[in-house]
């Protein structure tokens, strides 16, 4: 279970912001970011990182961290930008995205794992933040959520590849699909072994 965050921030810091990413090893669909900004000393019991947590608990908590957040925003990158740029580049852009979103800007920002480059405001940056940090564990569970809706969406519009069960993800059956079907539009067409795959077609 994540901690208060009194030890990352100075004390002049009064709204905090947590950032974080998921997907950055799927195989298919955006990366997307979130960012959920709290007042110094909010803290909800029971938020960690979102991969430790089932998706029902990930559920229950999900109103609570909108409910107790001062605002909250969520950026995405699309498959298209993360074959043209690298998933790096598309990583810090969709934190980018997310802490634009905000309607309020905080004072200071909590990120998992580096730093985001050229951000303005300032920021920790918190190897294995998700979960350690309180407001970083908040931002992984939205991101979490509201990324798995994205691919249950691409479910509907691309049936038979089971977006809706590894969102994405390389299991075993995902990859057998693939080789079976091909890969779809929201692939990561530079990611292995679609990229192999695809070399490996005629013509």
């Amino acid at each position: 279970m994540t901690r208060s965050d009194e030890s990352w921030i100075p004390p002049e810091a009064t709204l905090i912001c947590g950032i974080d990413e998921v997907g950055r090893g799927s195989l298919a669909g955006p990366v997307a970011s979130a960012a959920v900004v709290f007042r110094r000393g909010v803290y909800i019991p029971g938020i960690d990182d979102s991969k430790k947590l089932s998706p029902s608990r990930r559920l229950e908590l999900f109103p609570e961290i909108l409910k107790y957040s001062v605002s909250a925003g969520i950026g995405y990158v699309d498959s298209f930008l993360i074959d043209s740029w690298g998933i790096d580049y598309a990583v810090v852009l969709s934190m980018y995205r997310a802490i634009t979103s905000l309607s309020i800007m905080p004072d200071w920002i909590l990120v998992d794992g580096f730093p985001i480059p050229e951000l303005p405001i300032s920021q920790t940056a918190i190897k294995g933040g998700d979960g350690l940090s309180h407001a970083i564990g908040a931002a992984s569970i939205l991101a979490k959520v509201l990324r798995d809706r994205v691919m249950e969406f691409f479910d509907i519009v691309f049936p038979g590849y089971g977006f809706a069960e590894h969102k994405g993800y390389g299991t075993a059956e995902h990859i057998r699909k693939i080789k079976e079907y091909g890969p779809t539009s929201i692939h990561r067409k530079s990611f292995s072994p679609i990229k192999e795959l695809i070399n490996e077609l005629p013509g």
